[in-house]
């Protein structure tokens, strides 16, 4: 996949989180399926576009629908025909044993800020209305280190809930099946997408020292 597109899908602190996409491509076998999709917390619609590009139909979703943004780069990519959108809340999806695949990344932390109960309410939402042996696609932030708690109170997203790592087969216990990996340590600590290249670069080559509570990024697939 060329680097543009990449970009395009995840949009920041690329070389961490473009890893998803490799281990989704592993996990998930989405090509070619014409599944029908629902991206939440889209944003600027980045997963919607890989599952799209992969041949899929995205009902792409933000709280209060996805930014202009995404309508743009999905246009870029003559993806359009493949995707609707609308508003929608992850802890009340309107939906039942409807989509095969489900996928987000980086919205639990957000959505939990204010209460703790809405990781595990928007995990069994999303199992609600994924159908028999559908699966969910996610990426999302962990708490990691006391020294990311710092750096993010002081330089980034405040007041989020993020998920720790010993939560995480709690939350998705109504799955079936949850298989899922760990990377990224030094990554989000750049200024800059620069820096946060080099930096990730880093984590890569150091992954394999790096004791999994103390990355902050999940990436993995549940199967209802």
């Amino acid at each position: 996949m060329e680097r543009e597109v990449i970009k395009d899908i995840v949009a920041w602190d690329i070389v961490n989180w473009s890893s998803a996409i490799k281990y989704w491509e592993d996990n998930a076998q989405v090509t070619n399926k014409n599944y029908e999709c629902l991206e939440l917390g889209s944003s600027k619609g980045g997963m919607s576009l890989w599952l799209a590009l992969n041949g899929n139909n995205v009902l792409c979703t933000d709280l209060n629908g996805p930014e202009a943004d995404a309508h743009r780069i999905h246009e870029k990519y003559r993806c359009t025909p493949r995707i609707t959108y609308a508003a929608m809340d992850a802890t009340n999806i309107p939906y039942e044993n409807h989509f095969d695949v489900v996928i987000f990344k980086s919205i639990v932390g957000g959505i939990s800020s204010g209460n703790q109960q809405n990781k595990a309410k928007t995990l069994n939402e999303i199992h609600k209305a994924l159908k028999p042996g559908g699966k969910l696609l996610f990426a999302e932030n962990l708490e990691a280190t006391f020294l990311h708690k710092i750096l993010r109170r002081n330089f980034g997203t405040k007041g989020w809930n993020y998920l720790t790592f010993d939560e995480i087969n709690d939350v998705f216990s109504s799955y079936n099946k949850v298989h899922y990996k760990t990377t990224g340590f030094f990554g989000c600590m750049g200024r800059n997408e620069w820096q946060r290249n080099f930096l990730g670069n880093i984590d890569n080559m150091l992954s394999w020292a790096i004791p999994n509570k103390s990355k902050y990024i999940v990436i993995g697939v549940a199967e209802k």
